[in-house]
């Protein structure tokens, strides 16, 4: 890899980030709901924990710390939340339509970030976000509306939320430390929830949860290290892939053909993030900090 240019090797990453992530939503879809979303959370979270320690353990005093306690424990538990989303989601949605809905969260990044952070978004921005909720609308198909994707909202809400708040957390904090410390955040929560709420779970399901927890660690990693090659305006077109990953894999093992209408969403959802062209716009509609 390191005879490839910098946005080549990023872009590499990404993809194989996104085939990462949509691995672990095929995993969760093939739970079937057979045991409680809090089960799953908790498991996920433990194992991902376990997974991380390692590699925190080998992290300096200094970049072991938690940084912020507020704002990781808010980051913590909205990541528990989301798992939770997600599993209901994908057990009851195609893998197309959940995550199509669960790519809303770049769109509610600008009216959080106006909101949390105070920032004062461009008109295109605004222009761009209006164009991706009419995707989401037409992905939701009002008449066909079904409960789950209030859960697959649900989830990208929580990511959106989750994105905004890491501009609180201390610059030179590592991910790994980052990831580390909102993992054991949520356990405790988890851990009572999946308590009250135990079903008897199968090796089987057991192995899944901890396939969906390696293959999401999986995108972080690539993830991380992708946005360290190229800019994110570089790269941000090519996080879509995942929607194009996901919509073969439920073709393959689902069955699952989007219709004509869900396609649509699908490409205005996606449309918001294309980049202009620089003679048609003066200052660019994505951050180049790599994050």
């Amino acid at each position: 890899m390191n005879k490839l240019s910098p946005f080549a090797a990023g872009a590499l990453l990404l993809l194989l980030g996104n085939l990462s992530a949509s691995f672990s939503d095929v995993a969760v879809k093939l739970l079937e709901g057979g045991i409680s979303a809090f089960q799953y959370m908790f498991i996920r979270q433990l194992l991902s924990v376990l997974l991380l320690f390692p590699l925190w353990f080998r992290l300096t005093p200094r970049q072991q710390a938690v940084g912020s306690y507020g704002i990781t424990l808010v980051r913590s538990h909205l990541v528990l939340a989301g798992s939770g989303f997600v599993m209901v989601a994908l057990t009851w949605l195609p893998l197309a339509t959940a995550n199509a809905l669960f790519y809303a969260a770049p769109l509610l990044m600008l009216p959080l970030s106006a909101w949390l952070l105070k920032e004062k978004p461009e008109r295109q921005k605004v222009l761009a976000t209006l164009t991706g909720f009419g995707g989401v609308l037409v992905v939701l198909r009002p008449d066909q509306f079904h409960w789950a994707a209030l859960a697959a909202l649900g989830c990208a809400f929580t990511l959106a939320l989750y994105n905004v708040l890491v501009r609180k957390l201390p610059e030179q904090q590592p991910v790994v430390s980052t990831l580390f410390w909102t993992g054991v955040f949520s356990l405790p929560l988890a851990g009572v929830l999946a308590t009250l709420f135990w079903q008897p779970i199968t090796t089987e399901e057991l192995m899944l949860i901890a396939a969906s927890a390696l293959f999401t660690l999986g995108y972080h990693g690539c993830a991380v290290a992708a946005y360290r090659r190229a800019t994110t305006c570089q790269l941000g077109l090519i996080e879509y892939s995942g929607l194009i990953f996901v919509t073969i894999l439920g073709i393959v093992g689902f069955d699952e053909r989007p219709d004509l209408l869900t396609t649509m969403g699908i490409v205005l959802i996606v449309l918001p993030m294309l980049p202009l062209p620089k003679s048609r716009r003066s200052k660019p509609l994505c951050d180049d900090a790599a994050q």
